[in-house]
């Protein structure tokens, strides 16, 4: 379905830090800032009906930094609450490269992008041929544990190397320079990799001292 999307040039982009989309994954949001209110009835209006995530940089500046790659998602659900907020969902096409802002008199960011070197987000799923199931649920449910988080296991252990991993990605609690690790990350193993890095790091920021191989 991703790769019979026609990707527009320029999207608006959605600001938000620690909120992490991957290709073919889903994140759900909660608008209330008028400002993203337009962005979404705006975003609906086009055929593409897509919005782009980004993490800004924390440069301690009033000037908003923005990371140069980020992910775009198309809007697949969204209800209006009775007070005129918005839940929605956005289902991720695929990363793009910010290219320019583009000059508005709207309230909200839009940007030129481009797609190129991303055409594997718009294909089918990715595998991770080395993954070990067993050592990486033991590192998780320590991560778990130490971070007191809880999750359904029977879920996670059904789904398949890439729903576990950007899944794992888009909600463990790092901090936003870390989530645009896992953004980058080039393919699944990689971002699997990185994943367990941060997991390891926090546990043995908390004095563990074992390691997963």
């Amino acid at each position: 379905m991703n790769a019979q999307i026609t990707l527009p040039e320029t999207i608006p982009v959605f600001p938000l830090p620690g909120a992490l989309l991957l290709p073919r994954s889903i994140l759900p949001l909660h608008l209330f800032e008028p400002r993203y209110l337009q962005m979404l009835d705006d975003a609906l209006a086009t055929p593409h009906r897509m919005i782009g995530m980004v993490q800004p940089i924390d440069t301690g500046a009033d000037r908003v930094r923005l990371h140069q790659i980020g992910c775009a998602g198309r809007v697949t659900r969204f209800s209006e609450t009775d007070d005129g907020r918005y839940m929605i969902q956005l289902s991720g096409i695929s990363r793009y490269r910010v290219k320019a802002p583009v000059a508005s008199d709207k309230p909200y960011l839009s940007m030129d992008v481009s797609w190129h070197g991303f055409e594997r987000d718009r294909g089918g799923a990715e595998t991770d041929p080395g993954f070990d199931r067993p050592a990486f649920f033991d590192l998780l449910s320590r991560f778990f544990t130490e971070r007191g988080l809880s999750t359904e296991w029977d879920n996670l252990d059904e789904a398949d190397d890439e729903r576990l991993i950007n899944a794992l990605s888009m909600l463990c609690p790092f901090d936003p320079e870390e989530k645009q690790a896992l953004l980058e990350a080039p393919d699944l193993t990689t971002r699997r990799e990185t994943l367990v890095a941060l997991m390891e790091f926090t546990l043995h920021g908390r004095g563990e001292d074992e390691r997963m191989q």
